[in-house]
Formats: C-alpha cells, structure tokens, sequence
C-alpha cells in the first residue's frame, strides 16, 4: 500500500544523503587462457591427493585420463573431487577458529554488474554510494585510533575515486574545465590521505599520533566536500541532459523512457529533488501534462511532480508556472482515468503537506481551492480501492491545515457523511494510514459548531469509539505509530465535540470514558505513547464535566480532579519497574 506523499516518513536515504545506490556482487574469477587452467587445476589436484588423508583410489588417474575428464567442466569436477580430498585435522582446527564479522572486514564494496555502456547517471550512483559509504567508515575507524584499517581503506577510497572520475570521463559527453579542476583537487586529497595515515602506522608517540589525527580528520573533511561538489556538478549536468530530452521532445516513447528516468532520480533522496527542480523538471513536467497527445503519460509525470514537491524549491517551481491551476483542470476534469486524478491528488497532498512551510504562501491555492476540495471529495467517494482512496483523503486532510476556510467547504459538501460511509467500506478503508488521514479531516472539522449535529447524524461518535481501539496488525514502526496517531486524533476529535451536551451524552452511552480511562491507565493500550495520554485525559476531562457521574471516586481523583500535569505523571510513571 502506497503511503500519503506529504505526511508519511521520509524515504531512506543512503550514506551521504545520496540514497542507496549500490548492491554487492560476489567476484568472478577469471582466467586468460582455458589450457592454462586446465593445467593449473589438474596440478592443484595431485597436489592435493599426495597429502596424508587425501588418498582415494577412484580418483588418482593418470594425466592425461585426468585432463579428458576435467575437459568436460573441469571448475566442477576439482570442486566434486574436494569433498573427498580434506584432511580431517586441518578441518577440525578451522572448526574451532572465529570467524572475524566486522562489518568493514567483509570485503571490498563491489558494484553490482557495474553500469551500463553509455550510462552516467548509474556510474555517477553507484560509485557515489560506494565512496560515501567509504568516508563513512574511514570517519569511524578513525575515531576509533584504528590506524591500519584506516590506512588501507584510505587506499581503497582513492582507487574508488580514481575509478569514478575515469569512468564518468570515458562516458560523459563533454568535458567541463570546472569538473576537471575538481577531479583534479579530489584525487590530491587522496593521494594526500593515503601518505599521512601510511606515516601514523610508523609513530608510536601518542602525542604526535594525536597531532596526526587531526590533520587526517581536516584531510579527510576536505576531500569529503570535494567530492561532494563533483557528484553535485557532474549529477547536474546530467540532469539537465534529461530535462533538455523532455523539453524538446515530441516523441510519446523518448518523453515516457526519460520521465521514467528522471522519476528513478527523485528517490535517490531530497539532495537529487533540489538539483531536479533547480534545473527545470518541474517546469518540464508540467508542459507535458499540459499536451494532450501525451495524456497516457500524465499519470508518471504526475508522479514524478509529487516526488520533487518534497522539496520547498519544488514547490516554487510549481507556483512559477501556475501548477495549481493544471492540477485543479486535470481533478475537475471528469474525461481523465481515476489513476491520473488520483496522481494529481497525490500532487496536492504533496504540496499542502504541514511539514513544508512554505505551503503557506501558495496564494495560488486558494484561487482554485474550492474546486480542488469538491473534486477530492468526489474522488473520495467514487474511489475503486483503497490507494485511490487514500492519496484523495490525505490531500483533503492536508487542506484542512492549510486554510480553516477548507473545513467549512467540507461541511457543505457533506464531506463527514462521505467519508463515514467509506469507513464501512473495506475496500476503501482498510489500513490505518487512511484512517489516520480520516480522523484528521473530523479532528480540524471539530472546530465547527456545526459539526457536532452531523456527527450525531451519521453515526460518528461510534467511529470515532472504535479509532480508539486501533490496533496494528503487522507490528511494524510505521503501522504502530499511524496506530497511536489515530487514537490520539480519536481522543482529541471527542475533546472538541463533546462541547455539545448531545454528543457528550451519546460518547458516555457508549462507554468511550471506560476506553479513555482504559488507555490512560494501560500503557500497552497506547504503545506507552505520552500524546495518546495527554489527549485521553483532556478528553476524560471534558465527558466528566458533562456528565460526571459516570466515573468511579478513585478516577474522579486520579485522573480528573489533579491538575492535567499530575494525572499525567502519575499515569506516565505506571509503566516503571522498581524492582
């Protein structure tokens, strides 16, 4: 299931904020000559049989019968021949010997295949990771006083980097005086890295060990921003390539295959998104959804918007060129495919998201604001599964913090009957990341006095009960905590409503205040989560004003009647073992 764009976690990123780029392989072995090593393992192989223990009669043949048979698959046969030719003592001995597990002892980081011909923008990734990942571990290691690891894995790193810029030389189009000047200072500081930590492994004198780590540490700094500004210039360039390629494209095939490889670009991590909507790829993705002979690429393009609007320059961009308004034409416009308008929710979310602030100051958006809600609404209720379902529903929740003025438009539109109904609906509503965007719709939309009666109305108190029972179903970090966001949501949703005597009444008939006391009470309730108490209590609070009867003299005094800081300690500190 997909996650809403805009209030859901960010994306993994690599070492270096570049993302993860690379994969290992295991080696090859390779051999230049097949007679050669024909010979080389017939040799291994007597070799092998003349030691004690290594005597098995079906294998000692002559040369020349051994050297047909090996004809056949002769890595294979040595290899079926070893399981009979082992020396029982020796086997015993490395039975009974560690095997060393430190992570930067398992090898040199390899890639996997390598790039393609003519492919920079994966040799760029790839190596990029590899040396990242290297600095890294050098950092680390040398924190640690391990100077011999940090001297080889220095020697390593200037071979990664001199393998990056000979490769990306050999691939690129053009050469730049500016990359080349930067090539040049990286691999000095290599060079440089290389000689001093060579020089530690020779001093004994802590003093001057530690003089030395010093300047490794600035050697190290240097380089490491070094090669951040030629991953930077050289990724630039090429993406501009890949936005020059969409600009000026008219071809359905070329545009499809690039967009593919810009959008490939966006989950590297934010650092790409920011070059991406620098170099113009917002710009360029909106004239294609502007086109109406690429229609059938509207909902990539799309996609590929939502993934650099995380960033605040993509979000700039978009104002620039009056996304908006293209997004609000392509929601209203009922001719397009559900896949293209959810696509475009998914943009609205992203650029409404509460996490960016300077969401605020999209005037733009509140021009189009009362169509983009009406078509999200719909969206919302004609949705066929739950991903649609979803992205519509968490652009609608975001608008909501955007602009108060979103929730009155909601209320007109019916928008709590809509998405109550869509509650009953498994189809629709069936993880707790949509009913976390659910709960926060009701949760702003609480703050209107004419909420309370349409609550009543659909049945939504008895929701809103059952969002105080949510439970995650997988156990994992992201489920959980979209579970306590939506009980928290729950218990402050009932706070705000239960101002209207109705509805205070109707939460007490259905036992919401055992629940509250409940999860208060029971920190396994609520995942030990401190917002899920301090809204519950607020929430207790304000049902025990209403109707206080309710509640027993032990939670009355507890829970109800000490100032909200002391119920909380006193709950909060449950929990704690004095054993």
């Amino acid at each position: 299931m997909r996650r809403p764009p805009g209030n859901g976690e960010a994306a993994s990123e690599g070492p270096g904020g570049w993302g993860l780029w690379g994969v290992q392989e295991s080696r090859r072995l390779c051999c230049a000559d097949h007679d050669c090593c024909q010979q080389a393992l017939l040799q291994i192989g007597i070799n092998m049989m003349a030691l004690p223990g290594g005597c098995h009669q079906d294998s000692i043949t002559l040369p020349g019968q051994r050297l047909h048979l090996m004809q056949v698959d002769s890595v294979q046969r040595w290899m079926e021949d070893l399981k009979l030719m082992t020396e029982c003592e020796c086997m015993c001995i490395l039975q009974a010997k560690p095997i060393n597990l430190e992570e930067d002892a398992q090898g040199d980081l390899i890639l996997a295949g390598g790039p393609g011909p003519g492919d920079p923008l994966q040799l760029l990734l790839k190596r990029g990771w590899v040396i990242s990942t290297e600095l890294r571990r050098i950092g680390q290691k040398l924190a640690q006083d391990r100077w011999a690891r940090v001297h080889s894995m220095s020697v390593r790193l200037t071979c990664h980097a001199r393998s990056m810029v000979s490769e990306y030389s050999a691939v690129s189009r053009s050469s730049s005086q500016e990359i080349g000047q930067i090539e040049k200072l990286l691999m000095e500081k290599c060079s440089e890295l290389s000689a001093v930590t060579e020089r530690c492994l020779q001093v004994e004198n802590e003093h001057v060990l530690k003089s030395m780590k010093a300047c490794v540490s600035e050697t190290l700094s240097t380089l490491g921003q070094h090669f951040g500004q030629l991953l930077e210039l050289a990724l630039t360039r090429e993406v501009q390539a890949l936005v020059r390629k969409i600009d000026a494209s008219d071809n359905i095939y070329t545009t499809e295959s690039t967009t593919g490889n810009l959008f490939s670009l966006t989950q590297e991590g934010a650092p790409l998104c920011r070059i991406i909507a620098k170099e113009g790829g917002v710009v360029a993705l909106f004239k294609v959804c502007r086109q109406d002979s690429f229609r059938c690429l509207y909902p990539q393009a799309l996609r590929t918007l939502a993934s650099i609007c995380c960033v605040e320059e993509g979000v700039h961009q978009l104002e620039k060129v009056d996304g908006i308004l293209c997004l609000a034409n392509i929601l209203t416009d009922d001719s397009h495919p559900e896949a293209t308008r959810a696509e475009a929710a998914a943009v609205v979310a992203q650029v409404t998201s509460p996490h960016l602030p300077v969401t605020q100051h999209l005037s733009s958006f509140l021009e189009s604001m009362e169509e983009i809600v009406t078509a999200l609404i719909k969206l919302c209720q004609e949705a066929s599964s739950g991903e649609v379902f979803l992205l519509a529903s968490a652009a609608l929740a975001n608008i909501t913090f955007f602009d108060t003025m979103a929730c009155e438009m909601l209320l007109q539109l019916n928008a709590i009957r809509v998405l109550l109904e869509a509650c009953s609906d498994k189809q629709r509503v069936d993880t707790p990341y949509t009913r976390d965007q659910i709960v926060t719709i009701l949760a702003n939309m609480s703050v209107l006095e004419q909420c309370a009666s349409d609550i009543i109305q659909e049945n939504g108190v008895q929701l809103i009960m059952g969002m105080l029972s949510e439970k995650p179903r997988s156990g994992t970090p992201a489920e959980v905590a979209a579970c306590e966001r939506v009980q928290q949501k729950a218990a402050v949703t009932l706070a705000r409503l239960s101002r209207d005597p109705d509805v205070a009444r109707e939460a007490v008939r259905l036992s919401c205040m055992s629940r509250l006391i409940e999860l208060c009470r029971s920190p396994s309730e609520r995942n030990s989560s401190d917002a899920v108490l301090v809204a519950c209590l607020a929430a207790l609070r304000r049902l025990a004003g209403v109707c206080p009867e309710g509640l027993q003299d032990s939670d009355f005094q507890q829970l109800v009647q000490p100032r909200l800081v002391d119920s909380f300690l006193l709950c909060s500190n449950m929990e704690e073992s004095f054993v």
